[in-house]
């Protein structure tokens, strides 16, 4: 679409030769005439008074139309909830299964706020479920919706305010402060505000594209995002090694549930692997399991947990690369003879699945995090004391990842060598893991004094 600024109008004249009397508006933007007739004069004058307001004010025109931009986005207005829609099928194909849940959830929370009135709108449950389960995930769209479900999407059409609406600062503050509330009405959290807050602006931004507003009008309200919690592990939940190693025995006491799964812990504990990244885990990908010494695992797939509803293939886990990293990127991770033994052991018990994976439930599928966490927990308090089992102390099976990286840097291993290994970057790994990279002031002294000694 060109825009231009060269825009040229001229005087009413009046039409001859016709049975009835009509002024004739003539105008021309860029290269092209444009022209508009009305019965009256006074018609094409009032006409032309707005073409001449919209030149005065700077406006840009468009050249097809011959218009003004803010007519033609007029003419172009949809619904914020169209608007809504629309954003998420563009974003549908390129966004793995829980950037969609997550996108679904962002619009869901925003778009109760966007609407003329509240008048007749469904119990907050209702609008959860037709907005978050229906109207923003398209893997549903071809589904018909339970009839209160169809009722609720029925009313956002009708009240939704129209997308132009939000180039009032007013508009998008309140769009802004209701991303701060649960659909219960309870306070979110901060990492979720902020989160919302993204995806509200990438969604003003394809506003701005498709020529609905004509700037982003987030950068113009002074609204200020809550700080996040820090992200920093407690040292009080992460286990000793002493302790670990007695925690992956309790494992091994929950029946025949608990031996599947103890080199699935071990995995984390002594590798630092996530559970998503340990889930479809291929004997292919056990580079080296030798009798003795170290071994060496090559991480590439990962399998999150997104739900049936919201994956291409609707199994409930998503097929995915390493975090934060292109889908052909690996990890290599070598790997201590304790974790060693332990996939030998799981390898001659139990072989693989048909498709290779080393990790299976007794019926061959994929491992839940809801089966694995069970036995965790009984794990946890058949070796705990009361006391430790109530405190945080490895309370989640992802402690034994943060073990591990606590342990290395506890060894003393450079920060880089931990960052490549656990799969983070150098500065994340400060963040996180700050208190561990701290305890290690008094080696760091030890051996400034000794130094120094020598000078002496």
């Amino acid at each position: 679409m060109a825009h231009t600024f060269d825009v040229r109008i001229w005087s009413i004249r009046q039409r001859a030769g016709v049975r009835q009397s009509s002024a004739e508006l003539r105008w021309k933007v860029g290269q092209t005439p444009h022209s508009e007739t009305f019965r009256t004069k006074t018609l094409a004058d009032n006409r032309r008074a707005e073409l001449l307001v919209a030149l005065r004010r700077g406006e840009a025109f468009d050249e097809a139309s011959g218009l003004p931009l803010s007519e033609l986005r007029l003419l172009k207005d949809v619904s914020w909830y169209q608007h809504a829609r629309n954003y998420i099928e563009m974003k549908w194909d390129r966004s793995p299964a829980s950037t969609r849940r997550t996108l679904a959830e962002a619009m869901a929370t925003v778009t109760p706020v966007l609407v003329t009135d509240t008048k007749g709108m469904a119990d907050p449950r209702t609008v959860r479920t037709a907005l978050y389960g229906w109207a923003f995930n398209r893997n549903r769209w071809s589904e018909e919706p339970p009839p209160e479900v169809a009722a609720a999407l029925a009313w956002f059409e009708q009240k939704a305010l129209p997308t132009s609406a939000l180039a009032d600062r007013m508009v998008v503050r309140r769009a802004l402060d209701g991303l701060t509330r649960r659909l219960d009405g309870t306070t979110a959290a901060a990492t979720s505000i902020r989160r919302k807050r993204a995806i509200f602006h990438n969604a003003l931004v394809h506003a701005v594209d498709a020529d609905l507003l004509a700037e982003n009008p987030i950068a113009r309200v002074s609204w200020t995002l809550p700080e996040p919690v820090e992200e920093e592990v407690d040292p009080a939940s992460v286990p000793s090694p002493e302790l670990a190693a007695k925690l992956l025995e309790g494992v091994r006491g929950q029946g025949s549930r608990g031996r599947r799964l103890v080199a699935f812990f071990g995995c984390m504990l002594y590798a630092a692997s996530r559970p998503a990244e340990i889930i479809p885990l291929q004997r292919a990908s056990c580079q080296s399991l030798p009798r003795r010494g170290w071994g060496v695992l090559r991480l590439q797939e990962t399998r999150p947990r997104a739900g049936s509803a919201w994956t291409d293939s609707g199994e409930a886990h998503d097929r995915r690369g390493l975090k934060k990293r292109s889908r052909k990127a690996a990890r290599v991770v070598p790997i201590p003879p304790e974790l060693v033994s332990l996939l030998r052991w799981h390898l001659e018990a139990y072989g693989t699945a048909p498709d290779g994976r080393l990790f299976r439930t007794s019926r061959g599928g994929l491992v839940q995090e809801s089966g694995y966490g069970e036995v965790w927990a009984r794990a946890r308090r058949a070796v705990l004391s009361p006391r430790e089992a109530d405190s945080p102390l490895a309370q989640r099976p992802y402690d034994l990842r943060h073990a591990a990286v606590s342990w290395w840097l506890a060894s003393g291993v450079d920060p880089q060598t931990v960052a490549r290994r656990a799969g983070h970057s150098v500065a994340v790994l400060f963040r996180v893991y700050a208190k561990f990279i701290n305890d290690s002031d008094d080696a760091a002294n030890a051996r400034i004094s000794a130094r120094l000694r020598q000078r002496g």
